[in-house]
């Protein structure tokens, strides 16, 4: 739908790629061939290697997704990310200076900043890399084949090593061993209720 379509003159897109309507693609964008891009994204200053798939309302600004890479709907890609082959990106996902490994998964609920992630990691829903001390930026790197639980929170710096898993509810303060499990979170305690005496 070129009327509802914005394409800077500045903008290169290979063969075969499809863009839905009302998109704007702006700046040095460089999309390859036999990608899709979805309706109501914002692109500026990317490239996109071919077989890309972009879902529907995105915003990716100064990234490179390479070839194979998947975002879903609603994810924000910010400056410095680099999103490896095969790698996805999933709803409601912010990545900010971030490398995400060859076939790893961030997705969904996710906001992953300042960090070096191996191939086939799995990160579970809501995990957080804690990147800001209130002065200084700090990086989280993490090994190939690692699964994160849900609601992991990474307190960077913090390595984690390849083949490690991490539990559900965890709060990452240390550096994790290879092929470890970490589980880092109080103990539940069930107190009587005492309302109503």
């Amino acid at each position: 739908d070129p009327q509802n379509t914005y394409i800077d003159k500045t903008v290169k897109i290979g063969a075969d790629t499809v863009i839905y309507p009302n998109c704007y693609i702006n700046g040095k964008t460089v999309i390859g061939a036999n990608c899709k891009i979805g309706p109501n994204c914002w692109i500026e200053n990317s490239k996109f290697e071919d077989n890309v798939e972009v879902k529907m309302s995105c915003y990716i600004l100064d990234s490179h997704l390479k070839e194979g890479a998947q975002t879903e709907p609603f994810a924000k890609l910010r400056p410095q990310t680099v999103v490896e082959n095969k790698a996805k990106i999933g709803s409601f996902v912010e990545i900010k200076k971030s490398v995400i490994g060859s076939c790893s998964k961030v997705p969904h609920l996710s906001y992953i900043g300042d960090t070096v992630m191996g191939a086939g990691v799995n990160i579970g829903a809501g995990a957080i890399t804690c990147n800001y001390d209130g002065e200084h930026k700090h990086q989280t790197i993490i090994g190939d084949d690692v699964f994160v639980g849900s609601n992991t929170n990474f307190v960077a710096p913090v390595k984690v090593g390849s083949g490690a898993k991490i539990g559900a509810g965890s709060t990452i303060t240390e550096d994790i061993p290879a092929k470890t499990l970490a589980i880092a979170r109080a103990r539940q305690v069930n107190l009587k209720n005492k309302k109503g005496k």
